[in-house]
């Protein structure tokens, strides 16, 4: 985690560094310090695909089930958007599961 926060102050605008980070936090099951990481990461790209369908996982552990299905909704209508057909089918296959 050291090493992560070292990249992040060399260059905060690189996405992929809190997408790391939030996997490291889930990792060490902090799912809320996941989440805050997750948001850092979308709010630098808000088409970093993965950074929704993980930040849902993270919300779905902390029980957080509203959370889960408006990120779900908002990942998938950005997968659209792009016309990223994996993660369309990734993050609405997971929409689909957590509505039904």
């Amino acid at each position: 985690m050291e090493q992560l926060e070292k990249l992040r102050a060399a260059d905060p605008s690189d996405a992929d560094v809190p997408y790391m980070i939030a996997q490291e936090h889930v990792k060490a099951g902090d799912h809320a310090a996941a989440v805050t990481a997750y948001d850092d990461c979308l709010a630098l790209d808000a088409n970093y695909l993965y950074a929704y369908f993980h930040k849902a996982r993270s919300l779905e552990a902390a029980g957080d089930s509203d959370g889960v299905a408006k990120t779900l909704r908002e990942g998938l209508e950005r997968a659209q958007q792009a016309g990223d057909q994996k993660a369309i089918g990734e993050i609405g296959q997971y929409l689909s599961e957590i509505e039904a």
